[in-house]
């Protein structure tokens, strides 16, 4: 994948600014805190089902949504009748988790924050945060319970059904506000929120992506899941001046076009136009990165198209689809985090995606083998 790509790959998202960019040879040393993420801790229970299952339930095989009534029930038939597993999640804090496992030192390099509740599950998420050292400062209330996601999986698809519970009780006043938090906000370089956490707290978001822009930061935004692109469109289109770097997969891209009048399906047309819109920090050009399951992604910057094959894999390596886009969106940030070309991003958020895949929930083995 390397050696025949044109040259115009290697572009930096940090060329804009020469001064700060460190030099080729000397590969950045990375403190604590400089990666920054918010969005909704949960609890994953990751569950196989049927058919059957995910039609009383009226689930796509393939989707993310958020919990209704009607959902309350699926959460005890999973835990009554079904082998579950317990995994620590939430879309941000995944790929947090997976950037600092791509990292490995030092520890600490991620920081999260996000709202859960005074629990059992909640006291999980705060362990599994510190066995994957990152620096979670949870806002903690007891009103609401921690969030839960159950990923119902059938085959290789996954449907997500989020309870977001406390996850949606993160106040900004109540945390982002206060000096040591804001304090660690300020020592990051790079920041992502997933689209998810536009339905909790814009203003927080909105908060942090100024400070990104006005300072020259680099501030990322995923997409996350179609509703988010059609029912969140106004806080979606609030945030999209100040986003450097937007994600998406082809199902959210096409959404999203919808919703924008892109008047186009096509994937690499909707990232020329995505990176496009209106931009508050013009020192930076917005690039777009768009994956396709086992199709080519596809990354917009400057008005050109560039597209990288994914890795290979057998379907029958294959554990869980559930996390393969957090993984992508976590190898790539670990290598902008350290000024890598963006040819290197994303290569490690293939490679990132083709581990996760391999393994059931968003889990990792212990070291990465990546150069």
């Amino acid at each position: 994948m390397a050696s025949d790509e044109p040259k115009a790959k290697k572009a930096r998202l940090s060329d804009e600014k020469k001064t700060e960019s460190p030099s080729k040879k000397s590969p950045v040393k990375l403190s604590p805190n400089s990666l920054f993420g918010m969005g909704n801790p949960l609890l994953d229970i990751s569950v196989v089902v049927d058919k059957d299952f995910l039609d009383k339930y009226s689930l796509k095989p393939n989707d993310q949504i958020l919990a209704e009534d009607k959902h309350k029930a699926l959460f005890e038939e999973i835990v009554k009748k079904f082998k579950v597993e317990y995994h620590a999640g939430g879309a941000t804090q995944n790929s947090i988790k997976i950037a600092q496992w791509m990292i490995q030192e030092p520890h600490n390099v991620g920081t999260f924050f996000g709202c859960i509740g005074k629990d059992k599950f909640g006291e999980i998420l705060k362990e599994k945060a510190e066995e994957a050292h990152i620096d979670a400062h949870y806002y903690q209330q007891d009103e609401e319970p921690t969030g839960t996601c159950a990923a119902c999986i059938t085959g290789t698809n996954r449907s997500l059904v989020a309870n977001l519970a406390a996850a949606n009780c993160y106040k900004k006043d109540k945390h982002l506000d206060l000096e040591e938090n804001w304090k660690l906000v300020e020592k990051a370089k790079v920041y992502y929120i997933a689209g998810f956490f536009l339905t909790v707290s814009v203003e927080s978001i909105l908060k942090v992506a100024k400070h990104a822009s006005e300072n020259n930061k680099l501030f990322c935004l995923n997409l996350s899941a179609p509703f988010i692109c059609q029912f969140f469109k106004d806080n979606l289109m609030q945030v999209m001046p100040y986003v450097d770097v937007l994600f998406g997969n082809e199902t959210e891209a096409t959404a999203f076009a919808k919703e924008q009048d892109f008047d186009t399906k096509d994937i690499k047309e909707i990232a020329k136009k995505a990176q496009a819109l209106p931009k508050v920090n013009t020192k930076r050009q917005r690039i777009v990165v768009l994956t396709q399951g086992k199709e080519e992604t596809v990354m917009g910057l400057s008005g050109k198209i560039d597209s990288f094959p994914v890795l290979k894999i057998d379907p029958k390596d294959i554990v869980d689809t559930n996390g393969a886009g957090d993984a992508f969106v976590g190898g790539f940030l670990s290598e902008l985090v350290r000024d890598k070309p963006l040819d290197q991003c994303v290569k490690a958020a293939h490679y990132a995606a083709n581990v996760i895949i391999r393994r059931g929930g968003c889990t990792f083995p212990e070291k990465p083998d990546f150069n």
